[in-house]
Protein backbone atom coordinates (compact mmCIF):
# COMPACT_ATOMS: atom_id res chain seq x y z
CA UNK A 1 0.00 0.00 0.00
CA UNK A 2 2.70 2.54 1.22
CA UNK A 3 4.45 1.18 -2.17
CA UNK A 4 1.69 1.82 -4.56
CA UNK A 5 2.26 5.50 -3.19
CA UNK A 6 5.96 6.11 -2.95
CA UNK A 7 6.37 4.79 -6.92
CA UNK A 8 2.78 7.16 -8.03
CA UNK A 9 5.12 10.20 -6.47
CA UNK A 10 8.13 8.84 -8.20
CA UNK A 11 6.16 9.26 -11.29
CA UNK A 12 4.38 11.95 -10.67
CA UNK A 13 7.94 13.97 -9.90
CA UNK A 14 9.61 11.96 -13.48
CA UNK A 15 6.44 13.21 -15.18
CA UNK A 16 7.23 17.03 -13.73
CA UNK A 17 11.13 16.74 -14.68
CA UNK A 18 10.21 15.54 -18.42
CA UNK A 19 7.74 18.14 -19.00
CA UNK A 20 10.19 21.06 -17.21
CA UNK A 21 12.77 19.75 -19.78
CA UNK A 22 11.09 20.05 -22.57
CA UNK A 23 9.99 23.35 -21.60
CA UNK A 24 13.68 23.77 -22.33
CA UNK A 25 13.01 23.01 -26.15
CA UNK A 26 10.29 26.35 -26.73
CA UNK A 27 11.51 29.98 -26.61
CA UNK A 28 10.66 31.52 -23.43
CA UNK A 29 8.68 28.72 -22.21
CA UNK A 30 10.37 28.36 -18.60
CA UNK A 31 9.15 32.21 -18.00
CA UNK A 32 5.69 31.13 -18.37
CA UNK A 33 3.78 30.09 -15.18
CA UNK A 34 3.70 26.86 -15.72
CA UNK A 35 7.30 27.08 -16.09
CA UNK A 36 7.79 29.42 -13.33
CA UNK A 37 6.44 26.16 -11.09
CA UNK A 38 7.89 23.66 -12.81
CA UNK A 39 11.38 25.65 -12.05
CA UNK A 40 10.55 25.77 -8.62
CA UNK A 41 10.04 22.09 -8.12
CA UNK A 42 12.79 20.72 -10.22
CA UNK A 43 15.40 23.13 -10.01
CA UNK A 44 16.46 22.21 -6.48
CA UNK A 45 16.75 18.33 -7.45
CA UNK A 46 18.44 19.27 -10.78
CA UNK A 47 20.23 21.28 -9.36
CA UNK A 48 22.33 18.92 -7.41
CA UNK A 49 23.39 17.09 -10.54
CA UNK A 50 24.16 19.76 -12.61
CA UNK A 51 27.49 20.95 -9.71
CA UNK A 52 29.02 17.64 -10.81
CA UNK A 53 27.76 17.02 -14.73
CA UNK A 54 29.41 20.19 -16.77
CA UNK A 55 27.33 19.99 -20.08
CA UNK A 56 28.76 18.22 -23.31
CA UNK A 57 29.84 20.12 -26.03
CA UNK A 58 28.89 23.28 -23.86
CA UNK A 59 25.28 22.71 -24.86
CA UNK A 60 24.52 19.42 -24.16
CA UNK A 61 22.98 18.94 -20.74
CA UNK A 62 23.10 15.38 -19.75
CA UNK A 63 22.05 15.66 -15.73
CA UNK A 64 18.21 15.37 -15.91
CA UNK A 65 18.81 12.32 -17.32
CA UNK A 66 21.05 11.52 -14.73
CA UNK A 67 18.52 12.84 -12.45
CA UNK A 68 15.61 11.02 -13.47
CA UNK A 69 17.94 7.66 -12.95
CA UNK A 70 19.02 8.46 -9.77
CA UNK A 71 15.39 8.91 -8.75
CA UNK A 72 14.34 5.52 -9.48
CA UNK A 73 17.15 3.96 -8.02
CA UNK A 74 16.64 5.78 -4.67
CA UNK A 75 12.99 5.40 -4.99
CA UNK A 76 13.10 1.41 -5.94
CA UNK A 77 15.90 0.88 -2.96
CA UNK A 78 13.13 3.23 -0.32
CA UNK A 79 10.72 0.40 -1.40
CA UNK A 80 12.30 -2.44 -1.03
CA UNK A 81 13.46 -0.84 2.81
CA UNK A 82 9.67 -0.29 3.27
CA UNK A 83 8.68 -3.87 2.41
CA UNK A 84 11.26 -5.59 4.38
CA UNK A 85 10.35 -3.70 7.48
CA UNK A 86 6.49 -3.79 7.25
CA UNK A 87 6.09 -6.96 5.80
Amino acid sequence: MIEGYIRTLIDIYQYVIIAYVLLSWLPSARDSFIGEILGKLCEPYLGVFRRFIPPIAGMIDISPIVALIALRFVGEGIIAIISFLIP
